[in-house]
C-alpha cells in the first residue's frame, strides 16, 4: 500500500511585492522631484531619474506614462501634506467635530500652510513649464479645477451650517476659499517675504474669517 500524501495549496502572499513596489514608486517620485526642482522640467530626463531611483526608464513609463505623469503624481502626493493621514481627510474629520467656525478656519489655515509648503515648489514648476508644454498646461488647468471643487466643498459646508455672513453667496464663499489655497499667496508671503508657516497660517485664517463670517458686534 502506498501512503496518501495530502496536498495543500499555498496561498501566494503578495504583500512583500506590494511593499517593494510602493518603495520603488516613492524612490522614483523622490528622485524626479529633486531633479525637476533643480534643473527644471525641460532639462530633466527620464534616464537621469531612472538612474538615481535605480529603476529602468521602461518602469517609469509603465507607471507614470512619461514626465508629465511624474509631475502630476508628485503634485498629487504633495496635496496629502505630512503624516500618515491625508490633509484633506484630516480637514473633513476636523470640521465635522468642531462647532465654532473660527476654530474651523484656524485649523484650515494650519492645513493650508502645511500643504502649501509641499506643493508650492512643484506648482511653480508646472506654471513655468505650462508656457511651452501642452501637457503641463493641461495639468495646471486640472489642478485649478480640483482646487475649485475642493473650495466649493468647504463653502457648501459653511453655508449648510449657517456660518456665512448675510449677503455672502455660495459662489463668493467658494472664491474666497479657493483664493486662500492658491500658491501665489504662499509664494509672495513665505518664499519672497520670509513669513513663517505660523504667520502664514494666521493670515489665511484671518482672511477667511474677515471675508466670510459675521462681523463682531
Amino acid at each position: 500500500m502506498t501512503a496518501r500524501v495530502k496536498r495543500t495549496t499555498r496561498r501566494y502572499d503578495s504583500s512583500g511585492r506590494q511593499i517593494q513596489a510602493r518603495r520603488s514608486r516613492e524612490a522614483v517620485l523622490d528622485a524626479a522631484q529633486r531633479q525637476f526642482l533643480a534643473a527644471g522640467y525641460a532639462a530633466t530626463t527620464l534616464a537621469a531619474i531612472a538612474k538615481e531611483a535605480g529603476v529602468s526608464v521602461e518602469t517609469i513609463y509603465k507607471s507614470f506614462a512619461g514626465k508629465s505623469g511624474l509631475v502630476r503624481a508628485i503634485y498629487e502626493r504633495g496635496l496629502t501634506g505630512h503624516g500618515p493621514v491625508a490633509a484633506y481627510q484630516r480637514s473633513d474629520e476636523m470640521r465635522e467635530r468642531e462647532t465654532d467656525p473660527e476654530v474651523i478656519m484656524r485649523n484650515w489655515g494650519v492645513l493650508t500652510a502645511e500643504v502649501s509648503s509641499v506643493v508650492t515648489p512643484i506648482r511653480l514648476l508646472i506654471r513655468s513649464a505650462a508656457g511651452t508644454d501642452p501637457e503641463m498646461t493641461a495639468l495646471l488647468e486640472d489642478s485649478d479645477k480640483d482646487r475649485l471643487d475642493r473650495a466649493h466643498h468647504h463653502a457648501r459646508f459653511l453655508a449648510d451650517r449657517g456660518y456665512l455672513r448675510e449677503g455672502i453667496t455660495l459662489a463668493k464663499a467658494t472664491d474666497v476659499v479657493w483664493t486662500c489655497s492658491s500658491v501665489e499667496f504662499y509664494e509672495l508671503l513665505v518664499l519672497k517675504r520670509g513669513w513663517s508657516a505660523a504667520e502664514f497660517a494666521r493670515f489665511i485664517a484671518d482672511f477667511m474669517i474677515a471675508g466670510l463670517l459675521p462681523k463682531p458686534d
